[in-house]
């Protein structure tokens, strides 16, 4: 069974955020750090993993991606905080 991460990236702490979805968090987030596809992320240095959570199902995942998106700034950096009030960067919480 696949499981599906939703993701805050950001390009430093209160900085530019970018929200996804993947069934792959380890490639994604390696891609976003690379800056190999042309877009947001690369635009804008998006390159921290700051939040992230996992569900099974890809419909929950996507719809929460989608709502997250229409949040204001302030609710997301409030779940950042929440749960990673230092900002880190959690790329070697997920490759482990």
């Amino acid at each position: 069974m696949t499981d599906y991460c939703v993701y805050i990236m950001s390009s430093r702490r209160n900085g530019t955020l970018y929200i996804g979805v993947t069934n792959d968090p380890v490639r994604r987030v390696h891609e976003h750090r690379l800056g190999v596809a042309d877009g947001f992320t690369r635009r804008y240095g998006v390159k921290w993993l700051v939040w992230f959570e996992s569900t099974p199902d890809v419909r929950s995942a996507i719809q929460r991606e989608r709502t997250m998106k229409h949040w204001s700034r302030a609710w997301k950096i409030a779940l950042i905080e929440r749960d990673n009030s230092n900002w880190d960067d959690l790329y070697e919480r997920i490759t482990h």
